[in-house]
């Protein structure tokens, strides 16, 4: 789950991490009343769970509080990236001697977390990386010993900094990774960490990502997640209601199936015959029937999907419930998109039958019900 970049300063500064003094408006009144209490020159950023605002104009620099009110109204009015500005932060803007980069994340293929840094801040780490690589700087973190002291100076040295700028910056760097640890991040950064024409650091701008496995720990913001303010589409909210495990993708197959590794495999055999899957859809095991007539209704909800493949292999899960969800999800949406149905287990004569003298066919191979589904997308649902 992405946070707000005010939720991710506001979270550094409470951990004593430097940031720019600023507050959050959603109207012009709001914006006024808290560029009153700031300094000028001014940065006004939209609040947007995107990156790459600043190269869409998300990011506006005023020199007086005229102009940056103009520069709120502007940005609360308009949509980046097609999310609309529902709020911006307006801080006050740093005088900048130097970009630097640090951020924390999981280098899944050592199971570790690794500490990332650069001499070179304000673009996309993914970009320094291909441009000037050399001014990487990776520290894998051992998750019995953590980031120590010793570690955060380690990375400070490297970018440079000796002596009291070193310690400065070596505190800043452990205080980040406690902030994550403390928020389970799969992902924490600043970016720009900036050096300031004093010498100081100052965290210009911070992303926080949480890891959703671990939104248990943090009530507060898994509220969001059905809230306006979510950044999940309306299928991802109404899964997350139901308690199924949905991810949009981009492609026009509609994909259900019971546990998560038949899921992959099927995603995995739609891609192999051509075909473009719309979803990861996993229902679990032991889904009743009228938790598959709600998946069958979340998947054909979205106006991409032209073709429904439902994948089921009957273990917890009973063949007979699933059919009996399928017809009553056709029921109760009037589903007249085609489906591809592979039906294998448990009770799995009873459910055939129940959808065969419904006129739906039922395969049991599931390299033939993926080939068969793509070549009914390739014909226009026939």
């Amino acid at each position: 789950m992405k946070l707000f970049e005010y939720e991710a300063k506001n979270i550094l500064a409470k951990h004593g991490i430097p940031t720019p003094q600023g507050g959050l408006a959603t109207d012009k009144t709001q914006a006024r009343e808290i560029l009153s209490k700031l300094k000028p020159p001014f940065a006004v950023k939209a609040q947007v769970l995107v990156a790459g605002r600043g190269k869409a104009g998300g990011i506006l620099f005023a020199e007086s509080i005229a102009e940056a009110e103009k520069s709120a109204e502007k940005l609360l009015s308009m949509q980046i990236k097609g999310i609309p500005v529902k709020s911006v932060w307006i801080e006050e803007k740093i005088q900048v001697k130097k970009e630097l980069y640090f951020g924390i994340t999981t280098d899944r293929f050592n199971q570790s977390y690794v500490a990332i840094a650069s001499a070179v801040g304000g673009m996309e780490i993914e970009e320094i990386a291909a441009q000037a690589p050399e001014k990487i700087i990776k520290l894998l973190i051992n998750p019995r010993h953590g980031f120590s002291s010793f570690h955060a100076r380690q990375v400070a040295r490297k970018l440079g900094y000796v002596n009291g700028q070193l310690s400065e910056l070596g505190k800043i760097f452990e205080r980040l990774y406690q902030v994550g640890m403390e928020y389970d991040a799969e992902l924490i950064e600043m970016n720009p960490l900036v050096e300031t024409v004093e010498g100081k650091f100052v965290a210009a701008d911070a992303r926080i990502i949480i890891d959703d496995n671990a939104l248990f720990r943090h009530p507060e913001y898994k509220k969001r997640l059905l809230s306006e303010e979510s950044e999940l589409s309306p299928q991802e909210i109404e899964a997350l209601k139901n308690d199924l495990a949905y991810v949009k993708l981009d492609g026009n197959i509609g994909i259900i199936g019971n546990g998560a590794g038949l899921v992959m495999a099927t995603l995995d055999t739609i891609q192999f015959y051509g075909g473009k899957p719309a979803n990861f859809l996993d229902v679990g095991g032991g889904a009743p029937s009228d938790k598959i007539a709600t998946a069958l209704k979340i998947v054909l909800s979205d106006p991409n999907v032209n073709a429904l493949f439902i994948n089921i292999l009957g273990g917890i899960t009973r063949c007979d419930e699933v059919a009996q969800g399928i017809l009553e999800a056709k029921a109760k949406v009037g589903a007249t998109k085609p489906m591809v149905i592979r039906l294998v287990g448990t009770n799995e004569e009873e459910g055939k039958r129940i959808l065969t003298e419904a006129g739906i066919h039922v395969l049991e191979s599931m390299e033939e019900a993926a080939q068969r589904v793509v070549e009914v997308t390739k014909s226009g649902g026939k």
